[in-house]
């Protein structure tokens, strides 16, 4: 299955380029999607001009917010009535992905508390993402240099949460920079997992920079291996180009493009 690619864009769209230019390249490259963070005023344009050139959004955050999150139960009916929305949201502009987070670590609570904290959030809403179709990816993110606090900082931790849900809508955004960071052994650790894997996104590290030969993860290997493992959803490039933002992504779309 070939993998399809999407790009963050915020943060490839030149100053100087309307949104308009910037997605009909992306689709002229091959994109099949874009993505972004929190919905913003301009949602609808960003909707819309997708669609008009093929390119499905891929990805958006369902929640708020990162560092309190889903660990804390007093958080659950709050996240609960923003998930709903966001999945009406999603199933309506055909957004495959909506992105969630465990927040960060909380005073006395131990890692399994927290584990079946999380596990129980997400079973008050699973059964009409499923209704609905829509994945909920709870964000693996690293606590060593970007997120300290962060509790979904390994793999294993997520899957525990995605294992307890036993949802198939409920499953984790594998930030490949992010774990590089943490744990390493990408290949092999996605390929365990990739059942619970609903998205994708890359950088390289260090420095969170373009897939080049100055940083130290193999993306040619890792996509093959992705695309190898069968897996069906997005690729969602999330990186700060050092150079032309344009030329990044051809580059970064023809790496990737297994």
């Amino acid at each position: 299955m070939r993998i399809k690619q999407s790009l963050c864009y915020p943060m490839f769209k030149p100053p100087d380029m309307s949104l308009d230019d910037l997605f009909k390249v992306a689709a002229e490259i091959g994109y099949a999607a874009v993505e972004l963070w929190a919905r913003g005023p301009d949602f609808e344009e960003v909707v819309e001009t997708a669609h008009r050139y093929g390119l499905v959004v891929a990805s958006m955050v369902g929640h708020n917010s990162l560092a309190d999150g889903l660990n804390k139960r007093s958080n659950h009916a709050r996240i609960e009535a923003e998930l709903r929305e966001s999945i009406d949201i999603a199933a309506k502009y055909g957004i495959p992905g909506l992105i969630c987070f465990s927040g960060n670590r909380q005073p006395f609570q131990t890692e399994i508390e927290a584990i079946e904290a999380v596990a129980d959030g997400f079973r008050r809403i699973a059964p009409y993402a499923e209704e609905k179709g829509i994945n909920l990816n709870m964000e693996l993110l690293n606590s060593k240099v970007d997120h300290p606090g962060y509790q979904c900082d390994h793999t294993a931790w997520g899957v525990a949460v995605c294992e307890r849900v036993n949802s198939p809508r409920v499953k984790l955004l594998y930030d490949i920079y992010h774990m590089q960071i943490m744990e390493g052994d990408i290949i092999r650790t996605i390929c365990d997992n990739i059942k619970w894997i609903g998205h994708f996104h890359t950088a390289g590290n260090p420095g969170r920079n373009d897939m080049d030969d100055s940083q130290e993860l193999n993306y040619a290997g890792i996509c093959r291996a992705i695309a190898a493992a069968g897996y069906p959803y997005y690729v969602g490039h999330e990186f700060k180009p050092k150079g032309d933002l344009i030329e990044a992504l051809r580059r970064t779309f023809a790496l990737c493009d297994w």
